[in-house]
This record gives C-alpha cells, structure tokens and sequence, in this order.
C-alpha cells in the first residue's frame, strides 16, 4: 500500500477538466492526477497529420540546403519526423540542419531523438523564439525550414523574414474541432461541472465557445474557474468573454499546473 505524504495531494477531492485533443491529454492528466486530482477529459480539439505531398517532395529534395528547422510544437516533430522516417532509412539525411523550437515539451521531443536544440527561448512564444534565432546573427540570406499545424500564426515568419532570411512553411498537421455532444465525460461535465477547467491553447477555447450547447452545464453542477496556459490563449477567452480565473506564468504544462494549485491553496 503507497502512503503518499498528504502535501502531495495539493489536488485532492477537486475535479479539474482537461481540453487537450485525446492523444495530448495524458501528460497533463497525469501530473494532474499525481497530485490526488480527479481528472475529466473534454478532447475539445483533435490533431491528425496533414502533409500536402508537392510541399514535402519539395522540402525534402531540399533538406540539405537549409540552415535552420524550425518547430513550433511536439506534434510538428512528431508527425515531420514519421515522414522523414518513412523516406529517409538515415538521420543523417538531415544534413548539418541546425535546430530550433518553441517550449520544453516541443524540445524533449526533438532530444528524444538523439539531436541537439541549439535554439531555444526561455519564454515559450513565437516572438520570442524570432528574437533568440535573430540574435544568433545568423540569418542573413540564411534558409529557414518552419514545421507548423494549419492554424500558427504569421508572426514567426514575418519577423524572420524582416531579418533577411530565406523561409519556407511545411505545415504538417491540422487541428480541428470536435463534436462533443454524444460524448460521455461531456455528459458527465453538463451534470457535475468541475472545480476548474484548463485550457492549453486558442483552439480548444473556441471550440468550447462553438460548444456551449453540448457543454452546458446543469442547474447543480458545479461552475469551474477557468485557467490559461499563456496570453495567446488568454486573448482568445478574453475575446469570447471566458473570465480567466488563473494564469500560467510562463506557457508550459508544469506551469499551468502550479497556477491552479495557487489558485485552491
């Protein structure tokens, strides 16, 4: 029998939601529950590969000729390099690509893989990432290859390209709504409510917006207090009129986390 020492149960006895699409959930459920929380999943998003085949032919014919590759997130990494994979039977097909990223979780992926970030913000944003890859001073005609999903914003690659660089975009999946409404934690979330409600990125929070009905919740369920992981995220619930009850310090799961304890301490 595990006797956990009480002041790791920071959450015990509250009900938080989790937004993430289903394959992304669990690292946040996790420490979640870790901490004595019972943990509801609400997939408001779901991300599938999308690869447009000219674009990667095109990319990889050219691999070798770029400076820089760029991910914005875990899912970037984890679907550009099944297609790597799929057609290179060598990692060092990848040439003497030097590597860039946004966050921890996007950065133990690529480490995960045996390669180095050698560029890497300690504020997970688009801008930020901008200015470390131009403080590098070494993107003058330099070529940037930028991995994102269908809904990253131009930010990245304005900057860079106001810097002199050469970019290119291979977005490489999608992120999309999902329909909740036949769901079964949905159901149980319209009934009990929860004593928070998490969300990790703009989309989940429209997606909540778009699925007031199918999350509506009951007379006597319990009204959660809202958490942002980051001010992306935050201008989106601000936008839609969701009052933000807590925010993350900096944008990362850990930090989201901390957030919410403070909240209920």
């Amino acid at each position: 029998m595990s006797h956990t020492a009480p002041n790791n149960q920071l959450l015990s006895g509250r009900r938080i939601a989790v937004t993430r699409a289903r394959e992304q959930a669990s690292e946040l459920s996790g420490k979640l529950t870790a901490l004595g929380a019972e943990v509801i999943e609400l997939p408001l998003i779901s991300v599938v590969k999308d690869i447009d085949k000219h674009t990667e032919a095109d990319v990889f014919l050219e691999l070798g000729g770029y400076d820089w590759i760029v991910f914005t997130s875990a899912n970037g990494v984890r679907f550009f390099f099944e297609e790597f994979f799929r057609i290179f039977d060598d990692i060092r097909s990848l040439g003497l690509l030097r590597f860039a990223c946004i966050g921890d979780t996007t950065a133990k992926a690529i480490t995960e893989l045996h390669l180095k970030v050698e560029c890497q913000p300690k504020v997970a944003t688009a801008e930020a990432l901008a200015d470390e890859l131009i403080a590098t001073g070494s993107l003058d005609s330099a070529r940037l290859l930028i991995i994102t999903g269908n809904l990253n914003r131009d930010t990245l690659v304005v900057k860079l390209e106001e810097a002199r660089a050469i970019v290119d975009r291979m977005p490489v999946y999608k992120t999309e709504k999902t329909d909740l409404s036949a769901d079964a934690a949905a159901a149980d979330f319209r009934e009990r409510g929860a004593d928070a409600i998490l969300f990790a990125s703009s989309s989940a929070v429209q997606s909540f917006t778009d699925q007031a009905v199918a999350l509506k919740l009951g007379a006597n369920a319990k009204r959660p207090l809202a958490g942002s992981i980051g001010p992306q995220t935050s201008e989106t619930m601000k936008k839609v009129g969701l009052p933000i009850a807590f925010e993350a310090k900096t944008p990362s799961l850990d930090s989201l986390v901390e957030a919410l304890v403070k909240k209920f301490k």
